[in-house]
């Protein structure tokens, strides 16, 4: 009877320690965009940390970029976003603004001070994530976009890839005029074709480099220099099908495809992680020495000379977790980016650090000249509250005109009287 009493108490015991460590646990729901290379390392970085914290929990949930934003915003405004998530930070920038996330905890880092933590990074990355003297975010990646050539499809065409590339938008659509081929209507091999719906990266920059603008400076009115948006808005509508039918959103995604070498593609705009990709995907094509990268083409006669807006994927964390999970966010964040040179080796994103930018990994990187070129030429991209709102409307507006036929005057009106509302709201 005594030994059945014993065994009971030891039983009650462990079943309390149980319920307590449960209880104890720190569970962090962390949500980032696809991207097997950064799969397989983020798993062993998330084991590792486990290991090293056996009280926390790492749920890493992965789905297609171009449904995050959706996604995200949709848990925040349930009060049930994730603990830990990156996006674009012209998406991430409305969270900031609106206090739906925590400041970096530079401490949980092991920095005395927001300054010796900047001091390790590329002048301006904060910039975008700093706001009343707070960081609210570290990189994940500093990204630009420029061109992608596969020479075989120049050649193909007679032309020489090393000479013939395109300098200009003109030129882009010359040269797309001879590399396209098409079965009826139906277009079989593009000569590039856009990064739809990315148009606050790369859209946006064309109007800018005629001198429009979407907002003014003190943000109160929207569109900036009709005419200016009226030819951007003419070039995109002649490069669809209602015009030249030299591509549109209704086709695969051109960088997605570029790495096939299935002669479909010539040209597509991507981010020095395209070359990780590459790599994986078509080891032979990477290694055959038949694809080059060049600078984000210009306007004839711009008025000034800009690349495609450079954007950076924030890890951010949700301002509603307790104080002991914000802690340990930032502890797992500060982990996995501790490796920047395999980020950059085995997925070829940039976490702009220092030491890293000077390093002969990345300098030995195919290309990483032209990146860093167009960098030192580019703008971050448009930020506000309201952007990936904007973003949306910019959409419509050139979905108009490719797709539907609407005339450019009157997507150029519509677009300004939807973002002037939004403004007009804020004031």
């Amino acid at each position: 009877m005594k030994k059945n009493i014993i065994l009971y108490l030891l039983m009650i015991v462990c079943l309390f320690s149980l319920v307590v460590n449960a209880a104890d646990k720190i569970v962090l729901n962390y949500w980032t965009h696809t991207d097997d290379n950064r799969t397989l390392i983020e798993n062993r970085y998330i084991k590792e940390f486990e290991e090293k914290y056996p009280n926390v929990e790492i749920r890493r949930v992965v789905n297609e970029a171009s449904k995050m934003g959706d996604l995200v915003l949709t848990a925040f405004s349930a009060n049930n976003g994730p603990d830990v998530f990156n996006l674009p930070i012209e998406q991430e920038y409305g969270y900031m603004i609106n206090g739906r996330v925590a400041p970096v905890d530079f401490r949980a880092l092991g920095y005395s001070s927001f300054d010796e933590l900047k001091k390790n990074y590329m002048e301006n990355t904060f910039g975008p994530v700093t706001m009343d003297g707070n960081i609210y975010g570290l990189p994940l990646e500093l990204t630009n976009w420029a061109i992608f050539i596969n020479k075989k499809v120049f050649r193909d065409a007679g032309l020489d890839p090393e000479k013939d590339f395109p300098k200009t938008w003109e030129d882009m659509v010359n040269i797309s005029e001879k590399l396209v081929l098409r079965d009826g209507e139906i277009i079989t091999r593009r000569g590039f074709d856009f990064r739809y719906p990315y148009y606050l990266v790369s859209f946006l920059p064309m109007v800018q480099q005629l001198g429009g603008d979407l907002l003014s400076p003190d943000g109160k009115t929207a569109i900036v220099n009709d005419e200016a948006w009226i030819k951007a808005l003419k070039f995109i509508k002649d490069w669809g099908p209602h015009g030249k039918n030299l591509g549109s959103p209704t086709y695969v995604n051109a960088r997605k495809t570029f790495n096939k070498d299935n002669n479909d593609i010539a040209m597509c705009l991507s981010g020095l992680y395209q070359e990780g990709r590459l790599r994986d995907d078509n080891p032979d094509f990477y290694n055959s020495g038949e694809w080059m990268v060049v600078p984000f083409p210009v306007f004839e006669n711009a008025k000034n000379n800009l690349a495609a807006a450079y954007y950076g994927h924030y890890l951010m964390v949700n301002s509603q977790i307790s104080n002991e999970k914000q802690e340990m966010a930032w502890k797992f964040i500060d982990y996995m980016l501790s490796h920047p040179v395999e980020y950059l080796k085995k997925v070829n994103i940039v976490q702009p650090t220092q030491d890293l930018i000077e390093s002969k990994a990345f300098k030995n990187m195919p290309y990483s000249n032209v990146f860093m070129e167009d960098l030192a030429r580019a703008k971050p991209v448009f930020l506000h509250q309201n952007g990936y709102q904007f973003e949306r409307y910019i959409k419509e507006a050139i979905e108009s005109v490719m797709l539907q036929g609407t005339s450019v005057d009157g997507a150029l009106k519509y677009l300004g009287l939807s973002i002037q509302e939004v403004l007009d709201e804020e004031y």
